[in-house]
């Protein structure tokens, strides 16, 4: 698959409708799934290490979607092979007192991965530009200052995005960003699964279902919002996830190629790293040779 497939391309109008949710470009069938996602876990693994020794960079994974689109599945099965230590998660929930009371990127401000780690926001400050729009009420409760209409408040938004986003890609901080483009029916199909399915249960909503009146009106927030906030240094990917295992592998494919894009590499060895090595090998060979100590020796031929 070639990850150009999938890149919303800046300045261009969006139209979620005529994109497909279903297809799989670059991948003969479902039988070929599970090796090359192993081969991309172990690529991420490699380079993550990479990633974390060189203490340059850092990634951070943007995740946007409709509900049941495969988000946490996708964390999940993609990460699955990182060390721990160098990725983080966070998931946003709706905003706390404290973050009402700071601007709308705040909260994602002191959850940006450090350099040589990997961040990975499920959900993020696109929802002041979705979910807000959808639910004009939310933002009675952000206490905003009177600056003109609706429409300059969105635009200000995209802009405000951008200008955040280059800052973070200028100071050594890789943005990708996901949206996952699942299909009205097969979101149906995976919400009556949460519901019939005693181990998933727990993870149904009836505000998913709710919120599925409002399909057609977060299409045109997202279709705006791809549109305003693709850019060059950070473009939106738009990833068919009616197949969640075309949906992991794309993703997947997507991270290795950026951070591959980096040229991440473990540090160079010096003369003065090589003395050390040499002199660690010198104490380590005197702490293992045999000891002399407390032998006698023996003619030859005695046992």
């Amino acid at each position: 698959m070639h990850t150009r497939d999938f890149i919303v391309p800046p300045g261009r109008p969006v139209r979620l409708g005529q994109m497909p949710t279903d297809n799989t470009p670059g991948v003969k069938g479902k039988a070929e799934a599970p090796d090359l996602l192993a081969a991309s876990i172990a690529a991420l693994a490699e380079q993550q290490e990479k990633l974390y020794v060189q203490d340059r960079w850092s990634l951070l994974i943007i995740l946007q979607a409709l509900d049941a689109a495969g988000k946490d599945s996708t964390i999940k099965h993609v990460m699955s092979g990182v060390n721990p230590q160098g990725v983080q998660v966070t998931s946003f929930k709706a905003p706390s007192t404290l973050e009402l009371d700071h601007d709308y990127l705040w909260r994602s401000v002191i959850a940006l991965p450090a350099r040589g780690t990997i961040g990975i926001h499920n959900r993020s400050y696109y929802e002041e530009v979705l979910v807000a729009r959808v639910h004009p009420e939310i933002l009675a409760r952000q206490q905003l200052p009177d600056r003109g209409s609706r429409a300059d408040l969105w635009s200000q938004r995209y802009r405000q995005i951008n200008d955040f986003e280059r800052f973070l890609v200028e100071n050594g901080t890789r943005v990708l960003k996901f949206f996952l483009h699942v299909s009205k029916d097969e979101q149906a199909k995976r919400l009556l699964k949460r519901i019939d399915d005693p181990d998933r249960q727990w993870k149904f909503s009836v505000r998913d279902v709710q919120e599925r009146a409002r399909w057609d009106d977060y299409a045109r927030a997202y279709e705006d919002m791809l549109a305003a906030t693709s850019t060059k240094l950070a473009p939106w990917f738009v990833i068919p996830a009616d197949r969640k295992w075309y949906m992991q592998l794309a993703v997947g494919e997507i991270i290795v190629k950026a951070l591959q894009d980096l040229d991440l590499r473990f540090p160079p060895v010096d003369d003065t790293r090589r003395r050390e090595l040499a002199e660690g090998r010198r104490l380590l060979s005197a702490e293992t040779k045999p000891s002399q100590k407390g032998r006698t020796s023996r003619p030859k031929g005695q046992r």
